[in-house]
């Protein structure tokens, strides 16, 4: 009679622990109970017109594909991006999507959704990592291409310029995929004409606020600057802010070129204060939810997909802004 006590105790115990213990649920192979797919996202923040566009259409897109999905806002933190994907293995997602805050430091985090067998799919943003096979894919934009596009355009609008042009820089968030590689990308194509110079470079953060307030430094330090080149409409148009309380004329007295092309950007072109407009499509939701139910099915894609991107002057920013989606 104790022997069979003993073994029901042992039995019953057995199940505690396991419904107590502290690792990842069970996973289903269909997605939730319904059997639709479940994507965790964790989104870098609403730091920009940009991103609240991104957020938009990926929110959108899952509805329209019947992708239930858990979608978690960062803060711009990256603390609060590692928490949350260790939240979606915790949960068993059947994919993890994010676009990271930075591009270094993902490698643990990385490795436990490996181990967990959750594939990952980097959207908008990159990482470094020497770990194999830690994400699926990396669906964005080409920073450094945008990059080129930008000064290239300088180099065409200042190629009769027979002294110094001096070029301000409002960087990105530091650390950021699109500020590492846009830098890189405007700095390659200004090598063309040796009298195109960065006389100061700072980071905005991608905010409005951040881009006002650090042309206000520039200009109380630099009273000569030709060019700004904006990484993103947010601290563009808070540098023509700037620009305008000191009493000068934006896109006139001092040219500006951004990257993303939003709706305010646009208007900003059409209207003249920007001069030169590299397009950075946020639109990436419908994609990504097709990418999601291929990965999650087995089938294979590409390690890269490159969204497609344009420019704009004056006259097709003035043209394309009644049918903008963002």
């Amino acid at each position: 009679m104790n022997k069979i006590l003993t073994a029901v105790l042992s039995i019953a115990t057995a199940g505690v622990l396991a419904a107590c213990g502290s690792g990842p649920a069970p996973r289903s192979d269909g997605g939730d109970a319904g059997g639709r797919l479940t994507m965790g996202f964790s989104q870098v923040g609403a730091e920009s017109g940009w991103r609240t566009a991104n957020t938009t259409s990926i929110q959108d897109a899952a509805k329209a594909a019947d992708v239930d999905l858990k979608f978690s806002d960062a803060n711009g933190k990256q603390e609060n991006q590692i928490s949350a994907i260790r939240s979606f293995i915790q949960q068993r997602v059947d994919v993890i999507a994010f676009s990271p805050v930075v591009r270094t430091g993902w490698d643990a985090v990385l490795l436990e959704a490996k181990a967990a067998g959750i594939p990952v799919i980097l959207t908008d943003r990159a990482v470094d990592t020497t770990e194999p096979d830690v994400y699926v894919t990396f669906l964005g934009a080409d920073f450094v291409q945008e990059g080129r596009w930008a000064g290239e355009w300088v180099v065409k609008e200042f190629a009769s310029a027979t002294g110094p042009v001096n070029i301000v820089q409002l960087e990105g968030t530091t650390g950021s995929d699109p500020a590492l590689e846009r830098t890189s990308g405007f700095a390659e194509a200004i090598k063309a004409n040796p009298n195109l110079k960065v006389i100061a470079s700072q980071t905005g953060d991608f905010t409005r606020s951040g881009g006002k307030q650090v042309m206000e430094a520039f200009l109380k330090a630099h009273p000569d600057i030709d060019v700004v080149f904006a990484q993103n409409d947010d601290m563009g148009l808070g540098a023509i802010e700037a620009i305008e309380a000191a009493g000068k004329k934006p896109g006139e007295d001092i040219k500006i070129v951004a990257i993303d092309a939003t709706r305010d950007g646009m208007q900003a072109t059409a209207d003249g204060k920007f001069n030169f407009l590299v397009e950075c499509n946020p639109l990436l939701g419908p994609e990504l939810m097709d990418i999601a139910k291929k990965v999650v099915a087995g089938e294979s894609v590409p390690p890269r997909i490159v969204t497609p991107d344009e420019t704009f002057d004056q006259a097709q920013a003035a043209a394309a802004l009644p049918d903008r989606k963002y």
